[in-house]
């Protein structure tokens, strides 16, 4: 991923927000990641955005690229509860979001919580389970909430959800509908290293000498500071011409003739959000167009369709959206 060093190096301003215990955090989660992680710059960084923003996250890649295990490891790095659930055709709703027991002693319902009650849940080969356990997770993902026999418990904060498919293996599969695939701010896709990264692969597992990745990584940011953190965010100045720039990219996907389907608005919050999210990470107060152009392919990979045409030719969505964001002026 390109960064913005080379950017803020060329301007001298002060910022009207001190971003240096953000920075040093971010840093941190990322140096406790490389301990275990070899490469993926792009997709740590991406996943601390998420955090930074209250978004969810899809991970998509073949197996053993350590999607499943970065997830684990990043929820580690923060000072917060963990829950995993593994997806299968046969899970039902009660599996994550809990049920209801009577209780002999009172003589009631009691409401037992699910794994989904915490505060960052990963959700393995999200696309196993059928139509009707996947559309469980759709209040709690949108509305942080969930509603059982008509009572509503709401999440704790943080929660941030981190689903990971495999894009090759289909078969015992279900498509996840456009309705939850909108509810993820980034489809992050993990693919090979290079070989000198599985060199370093291999040479990281083997002086490990049997010892487990999760023993080394420690917690290093508390709910406190993601919170103060999040506040800091949301200050980030955003001017006009980059909110027209967003909208202008964002419209394009609706009427481009190589598209099916384009962004909705939540798409143009989605990148408006992670771009202040990475302009304060790069120590900036304000946006500039680069931030938008770094977050425009994860918040659109999995909000745009291709036309089936497109699609036979080879075409990726990675490729128009890249072929959209050229087309339109670069706000000076």
């Amino acid at each position: 991923m390109e960064t913005n060093d080379s950017t803020d190096q060329a301007m001298n301003f002060d910022n009207r927000i001190d971003l240096e215990g953000l920075k040093t955090s971010v840093n941190q989660i990322k140096q406790e990641l490389k301990k275990v992680i070899v490469g993926q710059e792009n997709f740590m960084e991406l996943l601390i955005v998420s955090l930074l923003v209250d978004g969810h996250v899809l991970i998509e890649g073949v197996p053993g690229v350590a999607k499943t295990i970065t997830a684990k490891l990043f929820a580690k790095t923060l000072k917060t509860e963990f829950s995993r659930i593994q997806f299968t055709p046969d899970l039902m709703p009660s599996d994550i979001l809990g049920t209801s027991i009577f209780s002999a002693k009172t003589s009631e319902f009691e409401y037992k919580k699910g794994p989904i009650f915490s505060n960052i849940v990963l959700i393995d080969e999200i696309n196993r389970a059928p139509a009707k356990t996947q559309a469980a997770l759709f209040e709690t993902m949108e509305e942080r909430q969930i509603t059982m026999d008509g009572t509503t418990y709401p999440m704790d904060r943080p929660f941030m959800v981190l689903a990971t498919q495999n894009p090759v293996e289909q078969e015992g599969t279900y498509a996840l509908p456009e309705a939850q695939l909108d509810r993820f701010l980034f489809k992050i896709k993990v693919g090979y290293p290079s070989v000198e990264e599985e060199i370093r692969i291999i040479e990281t597992h083997h002086q490990r000498k049997g010892t487990q990745p999760q023993e080394r990584i420690m917690g290093v940011l508390t709910p406190a500071q993601l919170l103060e953190f999040k506040t800091k965010i949301q200050e980030v100045l955003v001017e006009e011409k980059i909110i027209n720039y967003i909208a202008q990219i964002i419209t394009k996907t609706r009427n481009h003739p190589h598209l099916y389907l384009g962004g909705s608005p939540r798409a143009s919050i989605a990148t408006l959000n992670a771009a202040k999210a990475f302009a304060a990470i790069n120590g900036r107060d304000f946006v500039v167009p680069q931030d938008v152009k770094m977050a425009l392919k994860p918040v659109l990979n999995h909000r745009v369709i291709l036309t089936p045409e497109r699609e036979m030719e080879g075409m990726t969505t990675e490729s128009v959206i890249e072929m959209i964001t050229e087309s339109v002026e670069i706000p000076r």
